[in-house]
């Protein structure tokens, strides 16, 4: 399932308490930051984005006063023949290159996608934020910036697979050393057929006096 989270960036009580529930363990847990009408004035203003308004609309949702979660199951009509990959290279002058892929992976019963069959993509670039890191009770993982796009089987090269390339920005402020990818594939009913993360381990760190200090 997709578990998303939605944070009032007014809220600033909203991102120290816990969560009320716990999604199970290959749930895909994302949190977003609402904007505020407040602007720049509101607690949680830096990290929040307006992709988390066009998502809400998508879900057909109101912003939150101070939290919502929506729970989509993915439930693909039958196997699809693949699997999604997400991935991330490294920053380089404020910009991740990112990709999204349907991996060709034929399993028995998987249907063939109907050729001119239109899905769209969704790509989110994530940043992790471990329990008690900024004054949150629980892990977050955050979305700092979105896209989506179009992808119509049968397209392209010919090939079974299909795959995007995409440079996506790094927010001023995001720790970079805890970027991540998620995305998700929806047919043209908009149900969610597939979903993916990608979550890059942290860098060690220098301890002060030389010792290498490992993050947890």
């Amino acid at each position: 399932a997709l578990y998303e989270r939605f944070l009032s960036a007014n809220c600033e009580r909203c991102w120290a308490d816990a969560p009320a529930g716990a999604p199970g363990s290959s749930a895909l847990l994302l949190d977003w930051i609402v904007p505020a009408r407040s602007g720049d004035d509101a607690p949680l203003s830096a990290a929040a984005t307006r992709d988390a308004l066009d998502r809400l609309e998508a879900l057909g949702r109101t912003p939150p006063a101070a939290t919502d979660t929506a729970v989509s199951e993915v439930a693909p009509a039958g196997p699809i023949p693949g699997r999604l990959r997400v991935s991330l290279g490294p920053p380089l002058n404020d910009y991740v290159g990112t990709t999204i892929a349907l991996v060709p992976a034929p399993a028995r019963g998987a249907r063939p996608l109907p050729p001119g069959a239109r899905y769209t993509f969704t790509l989110l670039l994530t940043q992790a934020v471990p329990a008690g890191a900024e004054g949150n009770a629980a892990p977050r993982h955050l979305v700092r910036n979105a896209l989506q796009g179009t992808w119509v089987a049968g397209k392209g090269r010919g090939q079974p697979g299909w795959s995007e390339l995409r440079p996506m920005r790094v927010p001023d402020g995001a720790d970079v050393q805890r970027l991540g990818v998620a995305g998700w594939l929806q047919d043209a009913d908009g149900t969610v057929v597939a979903a993916a993360q990608a979550q890059c381990a942290p860098a060690a760190q220098t301890a002060p006096g030389g010792s290498t200090a490992e993050p947890k």
